[in-house]
């Protein structure tokens, strides 16, 4: 459980930190400018590839436990608490 706070919280850091520069990026002098466009496609670029990742790890986790506790599994056999007998 612990492992799952650090890793939203990185995630969470990860996305705040470009949305606060991004909020004091425009330039002290009057020639600089903020190409908005630039800044919000770097923001979902970054959040999309956040998603995907998530979503992988999510299915893959998914799967893996789909395999492993499979009915055909032969290592997969009820405990006595179950109340079977195989």
């Amino acid at each position: 459980m612990k492992k799952m706070i650090v890793l939203f919280l990185v995630l969470a850091v990860m996305v705040t930190v470009p949305v606060i520069e991004s909020a004091f990026a425009a330039g002290d002098e009057p020639g600089q400018y903020l190409d908005r466009r630039v800044i919000i496609w770097n923001l979902f670029f970054k959040m999309m590839t956040i998603a995907f990742v998530v979503g992988a790890v999510v299915s893959g986790t998914i799967i893996w436990q789909c395999w492993r506790f499979r009915e055909s599994n032969p290592k997969a056999k009820p405990t006595p608490y179950e109340g079977t007998d195989w």
